[in-house]
C-alpha cells in the first residue's frame, strides 16, 4: 500500500530458530523478555491478553497465522482493522536465527509518521530483549521503562 507506513526491525539471534520461535509464541518464554503476563500461548485464530509492566492496560493479541519455526503473524489492533504484525525467522547454517520484524499499516500522516517510529522503536527493543534473554538469560526489559509509570502518575 503506497499510501501506508511500515514499521520493521530485523536481528540475528545466536540461538536455534526453534528456540526463537518458542520464545515468541510461549507465554512463560516471552515474559522473561517482552511482556509482564499473558493469558494463553500465541496460536492462530486465538485471542490472548498480554499485560506489559509498565501499563495498567491489557492489549488483546489475536494469533493469524503460525507456521513453526518460519513465520509468526497477530494483529493487536483491539478489534479494529488491522495492525498486523508479521515475524519472519531465516536459520542460518551457523544454528542462528535471523528475525525480521514488519508491523502494517500506518497511515501517512503526522500521527501515523508518529506511530511508525514509535512502533520501530518497541519493535528493535523486542528483538534486543530477547537476544539478551535467549543468549544470556538477561532481562532487559526490567526497569528499563518504569520512568512511563512515573510520568503517567
Amino acid at each position: 500500500m503506497k499510501d501506508k507506513l511500515t514499521a520493521r526491525a530485523a536481528l540475528q539471534i545466536q540461538r536455534p530458530v526453534e528456540d526463537v520461535f518458542d520464545a515468541i509464541i510461549k507465554a512463560d518464554k516471552m515474559s522473561k523478555y517482552f511482556i509482564k503476563s499473558s493469558t494463553g500461548n500465541l496460536d492462530s485464530d486465538v485471542t490472548v491478553e498480554w499485560k506489559f509492566p509498565e501499563f495498567d492496560d491489557v492489549f488483546p493479541v489475536t494469533g493469524k497465522l503460525i507456521k513453526s519455526n518460519e513465520y509468526i503473524s497477530f494483529d493487536w489492533s483491539g478489534g479494529a482493522e488491522g495492525m498486523l504484525v508479521e515475524i519472519f525467522l531465516e536459520e542460518l547454517s551457523d544454528d542462528s536465527t535471523v528475525v525480521r520484524v514488519k508491523e502494517s499499516f500506518m497511515e501517512k500522516d503526522d500521527d501515523g509518521i508518529k506511530q511508525a517510529i514509535g512502533q520501530t522503536e518497541g519493535w528493535a527493543n523486542f528483538l534486543a530483549c530477547m537476544k539478551a534473554s535467549l543468549e544470556y538469560g538477561i532481562n532487559l526489559r526490567n526497569g528499563a521503562f518504569d520512568f512511563m509509570k512515573t510520568k503517567e502518575q
